[in-house]
């Protein structure tokens, strides 16, 4: 099945269980386990939240223990939160000021979470492979994320 199929299923089956009144942290957990477990190839599967002091701490995630606190403006998630857009990495040791929570991560993704045009967070996806996001995992998680 390829990665567009794989989205096409993954999405639908999210429509029904996002629904307008649920709580936003069981939204975030529902999305992080239904791609950790349907993608191929989802190292670590989760959120970052912004608190009120603009720091970014661990959310709902699936896959080994993860950094509880992103040090501020360092790393692929706080880029992404201050480009206003997602990023892809194919190599995180060659990222400048990556944060290795785990070094069995090679490659991650990582999409901004909006609520009301600001960003309130970020999903944040690795990979044991390199080179494992493109396009189309931006094009369709920045989707995922917009059922939210």
């Amino acid at each position: 099945m390829s990665k567009e199929t794989l989205y096409q299923h993954v999405y639908e089956q999210l429509i029904p269980l996002l629904k307008q009144e649920n709580p936003l942290i069981s939204k975030l957990a529902t999305i992080a386990a239904i791609l950790h477990h349907k993608l191929p190839g989802f190292f670590w599967t989760g959120f970052y939240l912004l608190d009120s002091n603009e720091e970014l701490w661990v959310g709902p995630y699936q896959g080994p223990i993860a950094c509880q606190h992103l040090k501020k403006h360092t790393g692929v998630c706080w880029h992404a939160i201050m480009q206003r857009q997602t990023v892809i990495v194919p190599n995180v040791h060659e990222f400048p000021g990556h944060i290795a929570c785990d070094n069995r991560s090679n490659s991650e993704i990582a999409v901004p979470l909006y609520k009301k045009h600001l960003i309130i967070g970020v999903l944040d996806i690795d990979s044991r492979n390199f080179s494992h996001f493109d396009d189309k995992d931006a094009y369709w998680l920045e989707k995922i994320l917009n059922l939210v």
